[in-house]
């Protein structure tokens, strides 16, 4: 958004693309939301009150949209609508944005997007107001069918600090490298898992997570495998298998700005870093050695803001026993 200086995020994609969990990740606000109940009917709900806005119709045409809108329901829509625009907050959220408005609904929700700033999912379809609503100037749109992000999860640390391998060593009921491959499995278009352990690539394989095992030394020869690995992708996030707190929030918003930038982009000026494409050649030919941060010193880098601890790696025993004594567990 920063990048962008748009006013409004819309979600969109195809079902299933992840819009609603995207969706929940970043909404951290009042919100109006959607749901459905198969064979029966599609519901709004904001705050206390629940509305009933459409009704499933077998007799209607065709496999999909099986559903006839109520107007009453909407009617009570825009009376939500219009709270949200009251609320004690600069953003508000309203999942989703579909084909069964009414025309005064459409209106509130125009009439919204003047008075706050709005996180919206917007289905996918092709009526002149959603096609209106992606087509916005004042629009940071997110199309998740075209995110193709990779994502490297660099697990081929020797451990020398720690004493062994600290990938697997046991943080909140599993091993420390399963945090990252869990914040990062439903961000990206593909991920790979780069290793030197054959515990952590069984880890993996089980899991069906595409793993490469290797036996080279260099940091170096990690960002070139995963990058070989992963093949055609417009950017490639390089995620430390030993931070386990990173969020999958904070990586999909690495991955939005990547998409609408065209820059290297950090969280909290550290570890994870996104590069985009034309930065690929470089790192797969980097010096013995050497990681990302070389072209981050060539080329500069956005930051990200982060939690704290969400930059926090595990390189030391202490330093793991020290995270156990705090009681914490990592929040994905």
């Amino acid at each position: 958004m920063e990048a962008s200086e748009k006013r409004h995020i819309f979600l969109t994609g195809t079902r299933g693309a992840g819009k609603s969990a995207l969706f929940s990740q970043l909404a951290a606000f009042p919100c109006l939301t959607t749901f459905a109940v198969k064979g029966e009917g599609v519901y709004l709900k904001e705050g206390g009150h629940t509305m009933r806005i459409g009704v499933f119709d077998e007799a209607l045409p065709g496999t999909e949209n099986k559903m006839r809108p109520v107007a009453e329901g909407f009617a009570q829509g825009i009376l939500a609508l219009e709270r949200l625009a009251q609320a004690d907050s600069p953003w508000v959220g309203v999942d989703e944005v579909g084909y069964l408005e009414t025309e005064a609904y459409q209106t509130a929700f125009l009439r919204l997007l003047e008075q706050k700033r709005v996180l919206a999912v917007v289905r996918k379809q092709d009526t002149p107001f959603l096609k209106g609503l992606l087509e916005r100037d004042d629009a940071f749109v997110v199309d998740l069918d075209r995110n193709d992000v990779g994502c490297v999860i660099m697990a081929s640390g020797l451990g020398r600090r720690f004493g062994g391998n600290k990938l697997m060593a046991t943080l909140g009921g599993k091993p420390i490298v399963q945090w990252g491959i869990d914040a990062a499995k439903d961000v990206f278009s593909k991920m790979v898992v780069v290793t030197r352990h054959e515990d952590v690539a069984a880890l993996c394989e089980v899991q069906g997570i595409h793993v490469v095992l290797h036996d080279l030394p260099y940091r170096s020869d990690t960002v070139r495998l995963g990058l070989e690995a992963l093949g055609d992708v417009s950017h490639c996030l390089f995620l430390p298998g030993d931070q386990p707190f990173v969020t999958a929030q904070s990586l999909w918003a690495l991955v939005l700005a990547a998409q609408n930038t065209d820059c290297i982009w950090r969280l909290g000026g550290k570890s994870p870093a996104v590069f985009p494409r034309w930065t690929f050649a470089e790192l797969k030919d980097l010096p013995q050695g050497k990681g990302g941060s070389v072209l981050i010193s060539r080329y500069g880098a956005r930051t990200m803001p982060a939690v704290e601890r969400e930059l926090l790696d595990v390189d030391t025993q202490e330093a793991l026993a020290q995270i156990k004594g705090k009681n914490e567990s990592p929040l994905i």
